[in-house]
């Protein structure tokens, strides 16, 4: 049997990347998935591309009111959520001296203001014995030059999957952290071809994650196979920051 038959999943950041992958998976799965993004174009366009069932709700993951709205709307179906991915994030460079207000308060809006306020949101709809994954980054555990801030936004993702496992515990929610390495998705084909070799020239496994290794570890922890998994971090990485 699939592993998420009759479950009902959310994806949010599921248009696209590792979320986008994400999604297929649980579908895949059996999952009847939601999956939310900025873009109606994209979100439209990533749930007919996954099909089974799929549904695309336009939200900002860094505004709570958008996220308030996306949770009424699916408690509408009278589903309870069985399974929450949070993969929306944000990244740019900076340095220290370059450092701006904006760029702090861009990433810690969407990167962490938008996860903590879409747990709230949810906390009502999510099902007995729930399980959700943040998607983190091994950043979150490096010091990485000119990334200070994501980084930092990383981190705190993976204190909260502590202290949200602790204060949900009784309801049986388990909350952990997938946090992958440098991934091949579209942030990265962006990057010049120079600097992606120097990356990959530091993973073990000598080359990037795909995203859908990345969605393989996140339905290992959303399925029955993770059931005494909580508040752990599983790292994607290669090997990275492990050897």
């Amino acid at each position: 049997m699939a592993k998420m038959t009759n479950k009902v999943a959310l994806v949010i950041g599921g248009a696209k990347g590792i979320g986008f992958a994400a999604a297929e998976r649980l579908a895949a799965e059996g999952a009847r998935v939601f999956l939310t993004g900025r873009s109606a174009t994209e979100v439209q366009a990533a749930a007919q591309r996954i099909g089974k069932g799929a549904h695309g709700l336009v939200a900002d993951a860094g505004n709570p009111s958008d996220l308030e709205q996306l949770v009424a709307t699916i408690r509408q179906t009278n589903a309870a959520i069985d399974a929450v991915v949070i993969s929306a994030g944000m990244s740019e460079p900076s340095s220290i001296d370059d450092h701006t207000i904006a760029h702090f308060d861009r990433h810690f809006g969407v990167n962490v203001r938008g996860p903590v306020f879409a747990m709230k949101a949810l906390l009502p709809a999510l099902a007995t014995g729930s399980s959700v994954v943040l998607i983190g980054s091994i950043a979150g555990s490096a010091g990485v030059a000119n990334f200070g801030t994501y980084a930092a936004t990383k981190a705190a993702l993976r204190s909260y999957a502590r202290s949200w496992t602790a204060e949900l515990a009784g309801r049986g929610i388990r909350v952990n952290v997938v946090s992958p390495g440098p991934t091949a998705t579209a942030m990265f084909e962006a990057v010049p071809e120079d600097i992606r070799a120097a990356v990959i020239s530091t993973i073990p496994l000598g080359r990037m994650a795909k995203p859908e290794e990345v969605a393989a570890a996140a339905l290992f922890l959303l399925s029955d196979d993770a059931s005494f998994i909580a508040g752990a971090e599983l790292c994607v990485d290669g090997g990275a920051k492990q050897v």
